[in-house]
């Protein structure tokens, strides 16, 4: 499927969406939001993927942001709308029932910051920053910042970030819980000697960064498919009650898998000693 503002490529049952606008630095207008939106559909409804790295294209940008030039023209109703359609396209990813990975390339302000929370699981490369610098422009994160930021680093943290509008790099989202790993992968010659530009800086190695997170996706999607999907379910719907209710999700979910073939291959395979071959069934 051909997508304007995307690039959609499926190999070994993993789905890589990677965020085409290079000139705006790869930033969100409603035509990337209904793009993703759609994607995230053939996604959902394809039985070959697996599993989705979600990333931006070049070497500076996972997603700038929302695009400004198409915010001025915004009013209270067409704002709104716009919030909307980004938390309906933020809230599919985050309850897609696939493992989706942020390879997160360079910069991730505003709505990419909350593209990169709505994944399940966030890869930062060493130069990659975040923020949610919306509040210097007079507005506020409309994308679910507001809900999910505070949910992952805390409420303190949360609202430095969100308050302060400020940045910051890739150790300290790691720190604060905001993403999962932050890797260095730079290029090399073939003596294995890290390449310099023309400044003496490092020169990222984007290719060897999202094969990087392919390895890592490849090893989730090697346990059952039905357990990975509930195991989402589990966590979504449980962040969205108390923890009474979150625990009687949790029992259902448990005795749903004893329903699936994959429950009995897994279980088998452990006691034969042996590598499972999981159907999701």
């Amino acid at each position: 499927m051909e997508f304007e503002n995307l690039i959609y490529d499926v190999e070994d049952g993993i789905a890589t969406v990677t965020i085409n606008r290079l000139k705006a630095m790869n930033s969100l207008n409603s035509a990337t939001i209904e793009d993703l939106t759609n994607v995230f559909d053939v996604i959902a409804g394809d039985d070959k993927v697996g599993g989705v790295i979600l990333t931006g294209a070049g070497n500076k940008a996972f997603v700038a942001g929302a695009d400004i030039s198409e915010l001025v023209t915004k009013n209270p109703l067409t704002g709104r709308e716009f919030a909307l359609a980004g938390q309906a396209m933020t809230t599919k990813i985050e309850k897609l029932n696939k493992p989706v990975i942020a390879a997160i390339n360079g910069f991730a302000l505003g709505g990419g910051c909350e593209l990169a929370m709505a994944c399940h699981m966030r890869v930062a490369a060493a130069h990659a920053k975040f923020g949610q610098p919306e509040v210097g422009l007079g507005l506020l994160p409309g994308f679910g910042g507001t809900q999910r930021l505070p949910r992952l680093v805390g409420k303190g943290r949360g609202l430095e970030l969100l308050l302060g509008g400020g940045m910051i790099g890739a150790a300290e989202a790691y720190r604060i819980g905001l993403v999962n790993i932050a890797v260095e992968v730079y290029q090399k010659n073939e003596a294995g000697e890290e390449l310099t530009d023309e400044k003496n800086r490092k020169i990222f190695d984007r290719d060897g960064f999202i094969a990087a997170i392919k390895n890592m996706l490849k090893g989730i999607m090697a346990k059952g498919p039905k357990a990975l999907a509930y195991t989402i379910e589990a966590v979504n719907r449980g962040l969205e009650t108390s923890l009474d209710e979150g625990l009687s999700i949790e029992a259902d979910l448990f005795g749903i898998c004893y329903a699936t073939s994959d429950s009995k291959e897994g279980l088998s395979a452990f006691l034969e000693r042996r590598t499972p071959k999981f159907e999701g069934k």
